[in-house]
């Protein structure tokens, strides 16, 4: 199993180093397509007065061409494109034998300035850029803390997750999970913010740093929600919740409790949505935890998501259907693929990019442990 999954996250990498390849490719065509323009536009705009002598001068519109490549390329091909145009206006002057006129030592001057000043704009968008890139890089590494990517074995339990943000300005939205190995086993957190954007970032921080706080000190995990909610809802606004769902992981078992969120999936003999017994409200509106324990068999898989999942459409807007596509991507042997498969066969059905949040994270024992006892 080590060497299949060595060998899964090797061809991962060489995809991902082919994909940044071909992006690369695709970047600098672009910015040769992009150069074309202006070259272009100089050259036609000192055609007629190289051909013609009665044309009016038109050395001064040979910025048109500078403000083109500033406004759209970097400092280097913007300074290629002003050698061009004070070439190209130069030429024009010698073709009117106007070189040694006080006239055209203006106009050419002022070309010159303006390519200048160009060059100049190039320089600080470029900066300006690079300034943005750092930012997004921090904000980057800021969230990959938040909702580290997980694939590793804990405890006894093999742990593999999958993340999409809605959002454009964040790779972290307002669905969150978390795992902590604590004295009282293995613990996971799914859950979803209400909202989007800073604000629903916020409310994401504030839960996970609550669960981190509290996930190894709370002795069961109704005690844990209890804590959880009483520690998050004073940061929530008259409108904000958060379902939940949270996993304590057992020897042949599994100890569940839901607020308001989807229910887990297992899959394994068959697949079957683990629904609580009461539904309970989400943290923030005052919930009543209530435990309930699930066995699980050698081989049995448990999936926890969020709503992006379910609540997915396709072009007709029919709903995802999850046990059947959950049956045939958790055929996959190994959970990373499982997953990625799962998120292929959710874009295929939406045909689309996704317009909600999506957490996935999939738990399977490693270990045929006995059960304990039901009460």
């Amino acid at each position: 199993m080590g060497t299949n999954e060595q060998e899964q996250r090797d061809r991962r990498e060489d995809q991902d180093d082919r994909d940044d390849r071909d992006e690369q490719g695709h970047r600098e065509q672009r910015e040769r397509r992009a150069l074309l323009a202006p070259l272009v536009t100089c050259l036609l705009i000192a055609v007629p007065d190289l051909l013609f002598d009665r044309v009016p001068p038109l050395i001064t519109l040979l910025l048109i061409g500078p403000l083109l490549a500033c406004a759209r390329l970097g400092v280097r091909h913007t300074v290629l494109v002003c050698c061009w145009s004070a070439v190209l206006g130069l030429a024009m002057g010698i073709g009117d034998d106007a070189v040694p006129s006080t006239g055209f030592g203006i106009r050419w001057g002022g070309l010159l300035v303006g390519c200048a000043l160009t060059v100049y704009a190039a320089r600080q968008r470029d900066r300006l850029h690079d300034r943005l890139a750092r930012a997004r890089e921090v904000a980057r590494v800021t969230q990959a803390a938040i909702l580290r990517p997980i694939s590793r074995t804990f405890d006894g339990t093999r742990v593999c997750t999958r993340y999409h943000s809605a959002s454009h300005e964040s790779a972290v939205g307002g669905d969150l999970y978390d795992v902590a190995v604590t004295p009282y086993g293995l613990r996971v957190l799914v859950g979803d913010v209400r909202g989007h954007g800073v604000e629903g970032l916020r409310l994401t921080a504030d839960t996970l740093t609550a669960f981190r706080e509290l996930a190894y000190t709370a002795p069961d995990l109704t005690t844990l929600t209890a804590e959880l909610d009483a520690l998050i809802t004073p940061e929530l606004g008259p409108e904000d919740f958060v379902t939940a769902v949270l996993a304590e992981f057992a020897p042949g078992e599994v100890r569940l409790v839901n607020c308001g969120h989807p229910p887990p999936l297992r899959s394994g003999r068959r697949i079957e949505l683990l629904e609580p017994l009461v539904p309970t409200p989400p943290l923030g509106l005052g919930p009543d935890p209530r435990q309930y324990r699930v066995r699980l068999q050698p081989g049995d898989r448990l999936l926890l998501y969020t709503d992006g999942l379910t609540e997915a459409r396709d072009a007709e807007g029919a709903p995802f259907p999850l046990l059947g596509e959950a049956a045939l991507a958790l055929r996959e042997v190994l959970p990373d693929e499982a997953l990625r498969t799962l998120h292929a066969r959710l874009l295929a059905h939406t045909g689309t990019a996704l317009a909600d949040d999506l957490a996935l994270v999939l738990c399977q024992p490693t270990e045929a442990t006995v059960p304990a006892p039901v009460p």
